[in-house]
């Protein structure tokens, strides 16, 4: 059996396109692991998942023990001076300013972790290396150089123009202009992405593996409105996904106060959490206005189909959300939900395609808020949109194109094997 080594920058806890990609080459007869990052007291450094995928985490620190002991007595001192939950509306406390001795710690730090990335690596014994996004790359490019394996590089953003990244935009584009010719494979979340990467660094088209989830049928619930104790009948508007600058999140709020009957629940966290808590509280719309923190993907479902219509607002601040389809509304569609979305290309070309709701300029909160206003006031547009959505679902689903990805793997591993063997 052959062996994949998939490589994130992350704890893989939420992370449901490379749990997705592994799924599926597992079923496909190939051995996968995902190597990702430990923190101790939140992960275990070695998982087998209910899929057979193989889990190796490796610490953000070589102190991690002391992280460890640290983490555990400051749970315990928050515990007991706590007694109680936090409030929803409680400010987060901003972090202690850098120092050049802090951020030259983390930056020691970070390099200890991608060493040992890398051999962890290179120990697996991999037939393939696949790098998830920029912040992996180098990495995974040299352990394959090392192990002699072929790269596959899964480009998920545009980074060298994403909220974020402008500081770091002229490295992120020598890294790829440099390495990205240099995989055996290339993958990309939309047309319009792969565009781009084949024009800006002269490679062929990568192959377009929208985020679309798996198509899981879920009962239809009540579990927003009773988990929040939502008494009144009104219809839910609800955002999934992180709570980040550039996703027009403070643009929802305020057209919330202009959409009376109606909640607006957001799930998820993030940096722009306590903003928007604060937002809600300045416009006196705590009892409309939710939210609820990151829920387990397995657990993601049953949220979304409890409710009514969903949302993503996205702004065109940067290249990548042009050039974005979103997760979400994907996710909004498997749920049959009615959708208001940022009319962008790839967006809107979802949209339009299977007539799934209402798009509105990027920015634009009172076409926002009379978008909504229009699904809120009419159950019939509603019934509608959902019907398209439930249509729409049959297509847009994870099973309809991840056969494209074994067809990847089946062209690439043969040329590994041959190379293997005559060494």
């Amino acid at each position: 059996m052959k062996t994949i080594s998939m490589v994130v920058w992350n704890e893989f806890l939420n992370d449901a396109r490379v749990l997705k990609e592994a799924q599926t080459l597992q079923s496909a007869g190939y051995q996968l692991i995902v190597h990702a990052l430990h923190t101790p007291g939140v992960t275990e450094e070695i998982e087998i998942l209910a899929s057979n995928v193989h889990v190796v985490r490796v610490a953000r620190s070589p102190l991690w023990k002391l992280r460890k002991r640290k983490r555990l007595e400051a749970e315990r001192n928050a515990a007991e001076k706590s007694g109680q939950a936090k409030s929803q509306h409680q400010k987060v406390a901003a972090p202690p300013p850098e120092t050049f001795v802090r951020q030259l710690l983390k930056l020691v730090a970070r390099l200890w972790t991608h060493a040992g990335l890398a051999i962890q690596l290179v120990r697996s014994r991999p037939d393939a290396i696949h790098a998830h996004d920029v912040n992996v790359l180098p990495t995974a490019w040299l352990a394959a150089k090392i192990a002699r394996v072929p790269l596959v590089y899964d480009a998920h953003e545009i980074s060298t123009d994403r909220e974020g990244y402008q500081a770091f935009r002229g490295l992120v584009g020598w890294l790829e202009k440099k390495l990205m010719p240099r995989a055996a494979g290339t993958i990309t979340t939309t047309d319009a992405r792969a565009k781009f990467f084949a024009r800006a660094y002269g490679i062929p088209r990568p192959l377009v593996l929208q985020n679309r989830p798996r198509l899981v049928k879920v009962e239809n619930s009540n579990r927003i409105r009773e988990e929040l104790g939502l008494v009144e009948p009104w219809p839910i508007v609800l955002y999934q996904g992180g709570l980040q600058p550039g996703r027009g999140l403070p643009r929802l709020v305020e057209a919330a106060a202009s959409v009376p009957n109606a909640y607006f629940v957001f799930i998820g966290g993030g940096r722009q959490a306590a903003e928007l808590h604060e937002l809600t509280a300045e416009l006196g719309l705590e009892e409309r206005v939710r939210f609820i923190p990151t829920v387990a993907l397995s657990e993601l479902p049953s949220y979304t189909t409890s409710a009514d219509i969903g949302v993503q607002p996205i702004e065109n601040t940067c290249l990548n959300h042009f050039t974005t389809d979103s997760n979400k509304l994907f996710e909004y569609v498997i749920a049959g939900l009615p959708v208001v979305a940022s009319q962008l290309p790839e967006i809107g070309k979802v949209v339009r395609n299977h007539d799934l709701g209402l798009l509105v300029p990027p920015g634009d909160t009172a076409a926002l808020a009379d978008a909504i206003r229009r699904l809120v006031e009419s159950a019939e547009l509603r019934a509608y949109y959902r019907a398209k959505a439930e249509q729409a679902a049959e297509s847009l689903n994870w099973e309809a194109q991840e056969q494209a990805l074994v067809e990847l793997y089946e062209r690439i591993l043969p040329v590994s094997r041959v190379a293997r063997e005559g060494r």
